[in-house]
């Protein structure tokens, strides 16, 4: 069975009084929880124990959907104080409803927090995330890079690379480390943008993108290392004359099949002249 929280009774109340349209009493039916089991709200999460016993037939958030929860905790995190505390407690208070962590619910907040751009936010979620032990991905970490480098943290996002994936290198998807190229780059972090490609090299790890050479030999003219930039240009210079091919092959392809199409379909166009009835 589900356990309640009294966070999320206090987190309740507070939203009822800031949003009292969108207060349900059908939802959040406040008179049926028991205060007795509060306690304050400034007790720290570890020291918080679901409560198992004497649970009412009608508990606070029973009968409220998936996606009222998700639209519920999304506008609580808009609308709360800029601070740590603040939302590290919604969302505690949201989760402690959970008998596992809703970790594709969180997935699609931080993406509708994402299109609002809504930055700052995008990275307290995830970090809240990672202290529950949670979210420990490659994508979950792009994800926090992207954030924290939108968010002017760019320092930030240079060490949590270097703490959580520069030590891995031979095994990071291109495209997270293509993010790290593209940040280090926007950044003007030359020294690290180099240093980061040449362990990728020393695991010979090939790029897949002749946009990653390009802004690796762009930094490496601009820290005045010439030799480095022909040298790379040279070594990856299949990239360059094989994307093109492939996306000649492709085009030819695709106007091959246009051809074979216009040509099945003149071939078997029924005629009508002028004279004929139609229905």
């Amino acid at each position: 069975m589900m356990w309640r929280s009294p966070r999320f009774s206090h987190l309740v109340a507070r939203f009822t009084q800031l949003h009292p349209k969108h207060a349900s009493h059908r939802y959040y039916n406040l008179s049926r929880f028991n205060p007795s089991q509060s306690q304050a709200i400034s007790n720290p999460p570890s020291q918080q124990k679901p409560t198992h016993t004497d649970a009412p037939n009608h508990y606070i958030g029973h009968n409220v959907s998936r996606k009222d929860k998700n639209k519920y905790l999304l506008s609580t995190l808009l609308d709360l104080n800029d601070t740590k505390e603040a939302i590290y407690g919604a969302l505690d208070a949201w989760v402690a409803w959970e008998q596992n962590f809703p970790i594709a619910s969180l997935k699609l907040i931080l993406n509708a927090l994402e299109k609002q751009q809504q930055w700052h936010r995008v990275v307290q979620v995830i970090k809240w995330m990672l202290s529950k032990g949670q979210g420990n991905t490659m994508g979950t970490y792009g994800q926090l890079i992207r954030a924290l480098d939108m968010d002017h943290r760019v320092e930030e996002a240079h060490k949590f690379w270097q703490t959580k994936i520069d030590t891995d290198l031979h095994s990071v998807p291109w495209q997270l480390c293509h993010l790290m190229i593209s940040v280090y780059y926007r950044n003007n972090m030359l020294d690290d943008l180099v240093r980061l490609f040449k362990g990728l090299e020393a695991f010979d790890r090939k790029p897949r993108d002749k946009t990653i050479i390009k802004k690796v030999a762009n930094a490496y003219e601009m820290l005045g290392l010439h030799q480095e930039k022909e040298r790379v240009l040279e070594k990856y210079s299949n990239l360059f004359t094989e994307e093109g091919s492939i996306k000649k092959a492709r085009r030819n392809s695709s106007e091959k099949k246009l051809k074979s199409v216009k040509y099945r379909v003149d071939k078997n166009t029924v005629h009508v002249s002028p004279n004929s009835s139609r229905d």
